[in-house]
């Protein structure tokens, strides 16, 4: 019987200590495409860039990976809110512009009116 002997090329190390903080990136969410309203588009969102590519799974074919950072995602009420989270916990970042939103004024009316194009 011998002694089992586990190689160090072989060991798994499943806890990842980051070094240095992914990169954050804060924007103002766009309404969704599928519903109208413009619910939670008032607030900024803090999420953190991938830190490497997503690989697929043996068994199911999914893609996934361990960065669990990619999961996360902060609401913050103004932007000056998510700058100070971000330089409080030392995180670099980069902030999108925010979506203005044009308005065209319509009228039902005109949808009769004698001189429309069709």
């Amino acid at each position: 019987m011998g002694d089992i002997v586990v190689r160090p090329s072989l060991r798994a190390n499943p806890l990842k200590v980051y070094t240095t903080m992914p990169n954050a990136r804060i924007f103002n969410p766009a309404r969704t495409a599928m519903q109208q309203g413009r619910a939670k588009t008032d607030n900024w969102t803090l999420e953190f860039e991938a830190a490497r590519a997503l690989r697929p799974d043996g068994l199911m074919g999914w893609a996934g990976g361990g960065d669990t950072n990619r999961q996360v995602r902060l609401r913050f009420p103004t932007l000056e809110a998510a700058k100070a989270y971000a330089d409080k916990h030392s995180l670099t970042y980069s902030v999108e512009a925010e979506h203005h939103r044009v308005v065209k004024p319509k009228s039902y009316a005109d949808n009769f009116r004698w001189d429309r194009r069709v």
